[in-house]
């Protein structure tokens, strides 16, 4: 299977740290000298570069012009930035493993990423990782740096939180597992404090979780938690979702997106106690605003009054798969 670490060196080669005008070369073998000799005479100024070779001012402005071959895209993130540009004026702090020390935030999209691997394991200082929109179906939290505080996963086939509540990064605040595969009721139990103790967002949108009261039996353990995300999920077609979910978790500021204010939660008071109004039926109402490539009745002949000509009669049926 493909893993983070692979997806990772291909995403070095994309930035380019060892290529020219980052990295260590012909270009700037004179510093090269400098760090290894603790007696060399220290270069930076542009009179002292032999000739052949690149100020570090000189190789910053190839990286930083938009019109140099060498400049990232205006959409690169600032993380890409900072590297190329530390790898211009301090290669050696990304020589080795000094590439793991300094990447703090790793985003790996849509690149057919199937495992979480060790190699993770070399981010000493990883505080974000972002696995949207990949092909994972299960974590290993013996994987994951300890650092971690933000870990997105929407986007993947992830049926399963087992394995990733093993050992779970204790200081997680936001965990994103929006339009996955998780569903009820084996799942809710893994959505407690005892797994989660400094969470502060969660999304779970898009799943097909069913079992409302017990997921907020759950989520209500979860102290510091103040952003949950459950659209898309068939117990948010249950009538008194919103008001359940509001009254149940006093302390949420926002849900599906949308701010929670005193008057909604007063409007609301007292619903959580009703669990009776929570049924295991929905009602969906669907308005057809317009159909297209029937018949238009206008365009048939008008039968005469007494006439015994045939009569035709169209009927349609529309189907809905849930």
């Amino acid at each position: 299977p493909r893993s983070v670490s692979a997806a990772f060196q291909e995403y070095l080669q994309h930035l380019g740290l060892q290529d020219f005008p980052c990295g260590l070369g012909s270009w700037n073998k004179s510093r090269l000298h400098a760090l290894r000799s603790p007696w060399a005479e220290p270069v930076g100024l542009e009179e002292a570069v032999p000739p052949g070779e690149e100020t570090p001012e000189a190789l910053l402005e190839l990286l930083r012009d938009q019109h140099s071959p060498w400049a990232l895209p205006p959409d690169c993130s600032p993380q890409e930035r900072l590297l190329r540009e530390v790898a211009a004026l301090a290669p050696e702090l990304l020589h080795g493993s000094g590439i793991f020390q300094a990447v703090k935030s790793l985003r790996i999209l849509d690149k057919g990423v199937e495992e979480v691997d060790e190699g993770l394991l070399q981010f000493h200082q990883l505080e974000e990782l972002i696995l949207s929109a990949n092909h994972i179906s299960r974590v290993t939290s013996a994987h994951l740096p300890r650092t971690l505080k933000v870990l997105e996963l929407c986007y993947n086939v992830v049926d399963d939180l087992q394995d990733l509540c093993a050992q779970p990064p204790p200081e997680l605040q936001h965990l994103g597992l929006g339009y996955n595969q998780l569903c009820g009721p084996s799942q809710e139990k893994h959505l407690t404090v005892d797994f989660w103790p400094n969470l502060v967002s969660l999304d779970l949108s898009f799943n097909s979780l069913t079992d409302m009261v017990e997921l907020v039996s759950q989520l209500s353990t979860l102290q510091k938690l103040r952003i949950l995300v459950l659209q898309g999920n068939p117990l948010a077609l249950i009538p008194t979702y919103r008001g359940f979910l509001v009254d149940s978790l006093p302390r949420l500021s926002i849900l599906d997106d949308i701010h929670i204010w005193p008057e909604e939660r007063q409007q609301f008071h007292g619903l959580a106690g009703q669990s009776e109004l929570i049924r295991s039926e929905a009602q969906v109402v669907v308005n057809i605003g317009e159909m297209k490539g029937l018949p238009n009745p206008e365009a048939f002949q008008q039968l005469e009054v007494g006439s015994e000509g045939p009569v035709i009669t169209y009927s349609y049926c529309v189907t809905y798969e849930f």
